[in-house]
């Protein structure tokens, strides 16, 4: 896969393209790839200017529980990691392990 790149780049080759530039030009102009400008025009005529965000967060099954693991820590700072799952499973329902 290659590099990212900037938004100000995007930016500056739909610019030029708006300016009536074949996407061709664009590219060798700016020194970005022909299919990367097609698609760049493309996104942007769709509505869509600015990049995609990159990657993704998975999400974790005690991210809903977020305010319960902080009132424990705040309960009781020396709290355990086993008691921790412990409550989590007993008062929470939520089916998690602990990692070694």
């Amino acid at each position: 896969m290659g590099r990212a790149l900037g938004d100000d780049l995007r930016l500056r080759v739909l610019k030029a393209s708006a300016a009536g530039m074949s996407a061709r030009r664009v590219a060798a102009r700016f020194g970005v790839g022909i299919s990367t400008a097609i698609r760049w025009i493309a996104r942007a005529s769709d509505g869509e200017p600015t990049s995609r965000p990159q990657g993704w967060r998975r999400s974790s099954v005690i991210d809903a529980h977020e305010a319960f693991v902080v009132d424990m820590i705040y309960d009781r700072e020396d709290v355990t990691l086993d008691e921790m799952v412990e409550r989590l499973s007993v008062e929470r329902q939520v089916g998690i392990s602990r990692s070694e």
